[in-house]
């Protein structure tokens, strides 16, 4: 039986330097807002802080996260099976903080599929959804935004557009996940131009299947990224 999905992505509250290799050190970030979309949903759920008067906090409350929390784990007793890119490495991570729900983020973390966390561990290095998206000829992230930007955007009070880049981040993730599998494969184009493919015929592995392939050859790498450091927090 076909998955179904539900994609979840946050963006973060804490303004970071541009650029900024590390976000841990600046931990904690705090949730500006967040998107969830079910497969066949027209429009995606979005979920932020709210002020007295009902408009958008500067971040979410622990009891808001928590709430964010309980939604997905309800989703996926269900059946449904939680979506992200760089979930595992980024958005449950800074979810089980703020929501101060660590063992519920975890669980819900080894269960998810992380597609980013699933082509580290077969290829042995990451890949951006943009370049994802644009290889399977689909549209990817908002032009223009970013996650770095995003908390900058907020904390001026642009929250339409934050929130309109994040349910744009959802849907490219559900769009991605539906599109590999179906043609049973991730295809992009390389930063030296060659066309790449990572053939999928079980489809997205979740977190926990994804670690328990072998490791890749990374020696050719000067400093790859390691599954662990993703990882470490569970």
């Amino acid at each position: 039986m076909a998955r179904r999905y539900l994609a979840f992505d946050i963006e973060t509250a804490e303004v970071l330097p541009d650029p900024c290799p590390d976000w841990r050190p600046h931990r904690p970030l705090g949730i500006a807002c967040a998107a969830t979309l079910a497969a066949g949903a027209e429009a995606p759920t979005l979920w932020h802080g709210r002020g007295a008067d009902g408009s958008p906090a500067g971040r979410m409350t622990p009891q808001e996260a928590a709430e964010l929390v309980g939604h997905l784990a309800a989703r996926a007793a269900e059946g449904w099976t939680i979506l992200t890119w760089n979930g595992l490495g980024f958005d449950f991570d800074i979810l089980a903080e703020e929501s101060h729900l660590p063992a519920e983020c975890r669980r819900l973390a080894r269960g998810h599929v992380d597609m980013m966390f699933h082509v580290l561990c077969e290829l042995g290095h990451p890949l951006s959804l943009s370049a994802a998206a644009e290889g399977m000829g689909l549209a990817g992230k908002t032009e223009g935004m970013s996650g770095v930007l995003a908390p900058q955007l907020w904390a001026a009070g642009e929250h339409r557009r934050v929130l309109d880049y994040v349910a744009g981040d959802v849907r490219a993730t559900l769009g991605l996940a539906s599109a590999c599998e179906a043609g049973r494969c991730l295809r992009w184009t390389s930063r030296s131009g060659r066309r790449r493919r990572m053939a999928l015929p079980g489809g997205w592995l979740t977190v926990e299947g994804a670690l328990r392939l072998p490791e890749p050859d990374t020696s050719w790498m000067s400093n790859p990224l390691r599954r662990d450091q993703l990882a470490a927090w569970l």
